[in-house]
């Protein structure tokens, strides 16, 4: 007796296929049988596979939500009303977790297919993230030029006079003027962070080979505060090039590097360098136009993750998870990104950490001109 097959034809006629592509949150057509009919681009995306390759799936099969929400689906289908699920973690095999809505409704004149829309918070939440970070610039520009002013030329006129003192110290002496001359020169470090977090220069941008910029980071971190780490790459070949700053995106890369080496602690650990395209990601902006950001690159490591009581806040200045951390690698790196156009977030729980940066692709950069009704960039 052979098992007849399963009806996972989209009920979507030509006209309404248009529509259904446009839509820009990941959406899912569910079938009687609780089974994938059709999903649109942005569900591709959320999902890194094909619309081809899941249809015919069982949907709670490919998508995970951390409710017991089958029950009611059931209900929403069987008595044909709309279900909204708030504050809940949606992810695939392929990606980690999200906290996202969920927005459910029968479609109408397809008996018991239901449209199921979801909506991640990670993005509504962090979208003001590139006003925010700029405002941090601007006080930590002019809490910097304070700073500069008002400690280091003292600071330098302390150092010096340790220096004088120790010449004519005993050897127990000479601790103390060592211990003045180390942590003032700590403290001049520190300043020098934060004169680098204010420098209002701009990214001089053009055509970046991503896969560039991680391989020279992973070297340079293997020969210095990466040693005793693994680092894996994990790249796209077909990536296109990237629009933007190849020195600061370095500096970007090998600062991710370098938290997550330090995070691992003397026994190390694993860290993956992952790029990868996702062609439905779009940030948009204050004015209301969406910009594309499709070219993707990951920083993963397997250490014990971000602090909870932090995780939220990691890119804003002066948070900190380490005892001695300054709390501005990350807000620097916020703030390059966002000078870039670009997107950052992170996802973290014990065991796995992953940085997400989203960039623009070259070839795209004179329609974002257009958009938002910029200059063209001159490279000389």
């Amino acid at each position: 007796m052979s098992i007849p097959e399963k009806n996972t034809k989209s009920p979507l006629c030509v006209d309404e296929r248009t529509l259904w592509a446009s839509l820009p949150v990941p959406t899912v057509l569910v079938g009687p049988d609780d089974v994938i009919l059709d999903i649109n681009a942005a569900a591709e995306g959320f999902l890194n596979a094909s619309a081809k390759s899941v249809c015919g799936t069982p949907v709670w099969d490919m998508i995970a939500v951390d409710a017991p929400l089958e029950e009611a689906f059931l209900r929403a289908r069987v008595s044909q009303s709309t279900l909204f699920v708030n504050d809940v973690d949606v992810g695939s095999g392929q990606r980690a977790p999200l906290q996202s809505q969920l927005q459910i409704a029968p479609l109408s004149g397809a008996e018991g297919v239901m449209i199921l829309m979801i909506s991640p918070r990670e993005l509504s939440g962090r979208m003001t993230q590139n006003q925010s970070v700029k405002s941090a610039a601007k006080s930590a520009i002019g809490m910097a030029e304070m700073l500069a002013h008002e400690i280091k030329n003292p600071l330098a006129g302390i150092t010096g006079a340790a220096q004088l003192l120790s010449m004519n110290l005993s050897k127990d002496d000479l601790e103390l003027t060592d211990l003045i001359v180390a942590e003032s020169r700590r403290i001049v470090k520190l300043l020098e962070q934060v004169e680098q977090f204010g420098n209002l220069t701009l990214p001089e941008r053009g055509a970046v080979n991503l896969h560039d910029v991680l391989d020279r980071a992973r070297r340079s971190a293997l020969l210095g505060f990466g040693a005793q780490m693994r680092i894996v790459e994990d790249y796209d070949p077909s990536l296109p090039l990237a629009w933007g700053d190849k020195d600061q995106l370095l500096q970007v890369v090998l600062n991710l590097i370098k938290n997550a080496s330090e995070a691992a602690g003397e026994g190390g650990g694993t860290i993956r360098l992952h790029s990868y395209y996702e062609h439905s990601f779009r940030l948009r902006r204050a004015d209301g136009h969406g910009v594309p950001l499709p070219l993707q690159i990951e920083v993963i490591d397997d250490g014990p993750g971000l602090p909870e009581a932090i995780a939220g806040d990691v890119f804003d200045p002066f948070v900190s998870g380490r005892e001695n951390g300054t709390g501005l690698g990350l807000a620097l790196v916020s703030k390059i990104i966002s000078e870039h156009d670009g997107w950052i977030s992170v996802t973290s729980a014990p065991g796995r950490t992953a940085f997400r940066i989203s960039l623009p692709r070259a070839d795209a950069k004179e329609e974002n001109n257009k958009i938002s009704g910029k200059r063209p960039e001159n490279r000389s």
